[in-house]
């Protein structure tokens, strides 16, 4: 390429100005995908942030945080939620455990939660963190509980089932097992499991727009005299509005979550066939490791760009937690807390897929095109995995990608 015409053409990507070149067809083609999912009603609001060689290729930001009062999104500070996302980030802090001889993989749950009911079989973090525990996934409406559980006062939720299966033999995706990862993590710790990842994963990173649902104590505190008094191992069904509340305000604990900042957060949505209604309310603070977790889609490709660069963790613990487990001898297509795969066109990838009460996410890092992407849509699943695909695909074939 002719070297001035190559730097209005990097200068353009770099700008997130996109033109009508031939060159950027690429560009030009996912900008179409993208603007059209917003303008077919298909969703209420996108961000995505693409980075190539370490730098800012692709950003913008489509439709609405807020489709009442019409407010854009923008890559940089809308926060959304990112629901399963949410493991990758909690497989990081897991694996600085692992590096400091804090936790082992191979080693019995029971010995960093011996309280948890015991099961017909044993199994361990490494079975949790790969789904092939037996754990069972949600039932019911558990998917959009709405109910202020801690971490540890949620595996009331759970605890009292047995095993689904003998651990290592089969495969089941859910996202209770890294509640009791996150419990595992605490108990260690000696702090709490979103302090840990601030200090370990988020910090470090420069995530200064990723955080936690913010908590009520207060409800908190009624649930635990609750959990005392009523039999829960069936599904818990609480009607918090009928409750008293404690006698006086000095009685209550400080929060423990306190870093929402509402006035960045988009507003979340669910689809049907009239359209986009507000979702449902929900409080995903008991399954932070799993689904909790809030974020912007820049800082979600920072986060890529680190795995990419390799400064997270050593290059032997990254490739243990990024390689696919095996059931007899098929490959789940899952490491620790990674889904590890290849895309359509046989690229190699890993990341994650994430659907939750009023988001959508993707997270890629495709390490031989040294790219890392995130979408990240405030709706409940929308249907568009195969028009996200094209995205990313039009972005890696884009001729200025290479």
């Amino acid at each position: 390429m002719n070297p001035i015409r190559k730097y209005i053409t990097n200068l353009f990507a770099k700008k997130r100005v996109l033109g009508d070149d031939a060159s950027l067809n690429g560009l030009v083609s996912a900008d179409r995908l993208l603007r059209d999912l917003v303008n077919e009603k298909k969703v209420p609001g996108l961000a995505i942030t693409v980075f190539k060689n370490g730098e800012p290729f692709f950003e913008k930001g489509y439709g609405f945080a807020d489709m009442e009062k019409e407010i854009s999104v923008y890559p940089q500070s809308s926060v959304f939620r990112i629901a399963s996302i949410s493991k990758p980030i909690s497989a990081t802090a897991l694996a600085h455990m692992v590096a400091e001889g804090l936790i082992d993989l191979d080693v019995s749950f029971y010995t960093y939660v011996p309280y948890y009911p015991k099961k017909k079989y044993d199994f361990t973090i490494r079975q949790l963190a790969s789904h092939t525990a037996g754990i069972r996934g949600y039932r019911g409406t558990e998917y959009g509980l709405n109910k202020p559980y801690s971490i540890k006062e949620s595996i009331e939720i759970f605890k009292n089932d047995e095993l689904l299966f003998e651990p290592g033999t089969d495969y089941l995706y859910n996202s209770f097992d890294w509640v009791l990862i996150s419990l595992a993590i605490q108990e260690v710790s000696g702090t709490s499991f979103e302090e840990y990842v601030a200090q370990k994963v988020l910090e470090p990173m420069g995530m200064s727009n990723t955080f936690w649902p913010d908590f009520d104590s207060a409800q908190s505190a009624l649930l635990n005299a609750v959990l005392e008094q009523v039999d829960v191992a069936g599904q818990i069904e609480f009607n918090f509005d009928e409750l008293e509340e404690p006698a006086s305000h000095e009685q209550n604990v400080a929060p423990v979550r306190a870093q929402s900042r509402t006035s960045d957060v988009v507003k979340f949505y669910s689809k049907n066939r009239l359209g986009f209604r507000e979702a449902i309310p929900v409080d995903n603070f008991y399954k932070l490791a799993g689904g909790g977790f809030l974020s912007t889609s820049e800082d979600i490709v920072k986060f890529g760009q680190a795995y990419l660069d390799g400064k997270v963790i050593s290059s032997e613990l990254q490739k243990e937690f990024l390689t696919a487990q095996k059931i007899n001898e098929s490959s789940t297509y899952y490491g620790l807390g990674w889904q590890v795969s290849k895309d359509a066109k046989g690229r190699r990838c890993y990341g994650h897929v994430g659907n939750g009460v009023g988001g959508y996410s993707n997270f890629f890092v495709y390490p031989e095109e040294k790219m890392v992407f995130s979408i990240l849509i405030n709706c409940t699943d929308p249907k568009i995995q195969s028009e996200l695909d094209m995205v990313i695909d039009k972005l890696i074939s884009s001729e200025i990608a290479n």
